[in-house]
């Protein structure tokens, strides 16, 4: 059998770590996935709010690094969950349960690269800036190779 789901979007709200008795950590929040076709009326592409629950490190990860409004990618896989409701009604809820999380974007909207938060990095002035190279239509990069932002 298969169950293999892999969603890139972006976070409705901050996530929240919090711990079951045992003191594992858990996460769950909500991703806005765009549909890949715009509705005929509307002409804006439809958007799906899907439910994720991380766990352990994974949920520390996601608590950690990511906020409102930042792409990322989660492979994981689909669960079906039986509940009941306030007023006694059964529910099913469908949620993906996230085996790893990646960085959807290279940095949040509106973070300048040179930030303090984790992930920010300042490059030098000429970093990557091509030098010109006679003759055989190449440019040279700098010989900076540094520490790299991924």
């Amino acid at each position: 059998m298969l169950n293999k789901v892999i969603l890139q979007g972006r976070l409705v709200a901050d996530p929240e770590l919090r711990h079951t008795q045992q003191n594992t950590q858990v996460a769950s929040f909500r991703l806005a996935v765009d549909r890949d076709f715009k509705d005929k009326q509307s002409g804006k592409y439809p958007v799906d709010f899907i439910n994720i629950v991380a766990w352990r490190s994974t949920a520390e990860f996601v608590c950690r690094y990511f906020a409102k409004g930042r792409m990322m990618i989660v492979e994981g896989r689909l669960q079906m969950r039986n509940y009941e409701d306030r007023d006694g009604n059964k529910r099913i809820a469908a949620e993906v349960i996230a085996s790893s999380i990646h960085f959807g974007d290279s940095k949040r909207d509106g973070q300048d690269v040179g930030s303090t938060e984790p992930g920010g990095y300042t490059p030098p002035d000429n970093f990557g800036a091509p030098t010109s190279a006679p003759g055989n239509g190449f440019a040279e990069l700098n010989e900076y190779y540094g520490e790299l932002p991924f």
